[in-house]
């Protein structure tokens, strides 16, 4: 029986090693899912630890840092536009 089983994978060795490394790609695919069920169960967990109170004063910081880049943007072209006016003025003199 033993021998028999040997002599049929040492004629079929090319479909044991096929099989094998079906199984070896199977067990890495499964690898590959844990890790990614892992890793976003880690991000459930941490946004309900965090909760909505950290994501309103995240949005809050980006609310103020939008707000000081438009009022450097205002004072920038008024910059540009005062600029402008005095060449204008210096150059139809």
């Amino acid at each position: 029986m033993v021998e028999e089983v040997r002599r049929w994978a040492k004629e079929n060795s090319t479909l044991v090693y096929f099989l094998i490394a079906q199984l070896l790609a199977g067990g890495a695919a499964a690898a590959s899912l844990l890790a990614y069920a892992v890793k976003l169960e880690n991000r459930v967990h941490i946004l309900e630890t965090r909760g909505a109170a950290y994501s309103v004063q995240r949005m809050d910081a980006m609310a103020h840092q939008i707000a000081v880049l438009e009022q450097q943007i205002r004072h920038n072209e008024d910059s540009i536009k005062r600029i402008i006016t005095e060449y204008l003025k210096d150059k139809n003199k």
